[in-house]
């Protein structure tokens, strides 16, 4: 027997696998705040081992973009200071709970680069009035991601430059060794 909607459900979210015509599914979005000492220091953090946190973006804030980026994006409404960040995206091909450093990376499916848009201005207003952060990280399209690249092509990058440019200018460049937490130990603790 088939289930009947009140309404149209809204299609998942997929992002493109490199080299192939199949798509990854997904079904949840985790970020972790302040995971590079430099953006630490700029949001008035500590980049010490402090430990991370963590919040989420809906999955169908997701922009999938081509491999040479986003060439285009729309400015969302209800913000005079809509930020940027650079991210390493992590799929994940199985979940479980109590995973062990040591086996972390055996979940992965692949790698992306991605950007974390926020409108930093509903951001620091929530953070003031101790608020979550919804509205500042999950606005329609605020998630840029690049294909994915299967661990089987790419590894498990640990290091190597990323960075983002505005109309050819570097706004943000780091390397993937300057996280403060392994992706091993984000999965892990997640």
């Amino acid at each position: 027997m088939s289930a009947e909607f009140v309404i149209t459900p809204t299609p998942r979210a997929t992002l493109p696998v490199v080299g192939t015509t199949a798509r990854f599914p997904v079904r949840r979005a985790y970020c972790i705040g302040r995971n590079y000492a430099a953006h630490a220091r700029e949001m008035g953090g500590d980049p010490t081992r402090e430990p991370p946190f963590f919040f989420q973006k809906s999955a169908d804030c997701l922009q999938p973009v081509p491999h040479e980026g986003v060439t285009d994006h729309p400015y969302p409404s209800q913000t005079s200071n809509y930020h940027h960040e650079i991210e390493m995206v992590v799929a994940l091909k199985s979940g479980g709970v109590n995973i062990p450093v040591e086996k972390a990376l055996d979940h992965v499916f692949g790698y992306a680069v991605g950007l974390d848009m926020t409108r930093r201005d509903l951001q620091d207003e929530a953070k003031q009035l101790r608020r979550p952060w919804d509205a500042g990280k999950s606005s329609d399209l605020s998630g840029p991601c690049g294909p994915l690249y299967p661990v089987e092509q790419v590894g498990h990058p640990s290091k190597g430059l990323i960075r983002v440019s505005v109309d050819g200018v570097v706004k943000q460049s780091g390397d993937l060794s300057d996280m403060i937490w392994s992706v091993a130990e984000q999965i892990s603790i997640l």
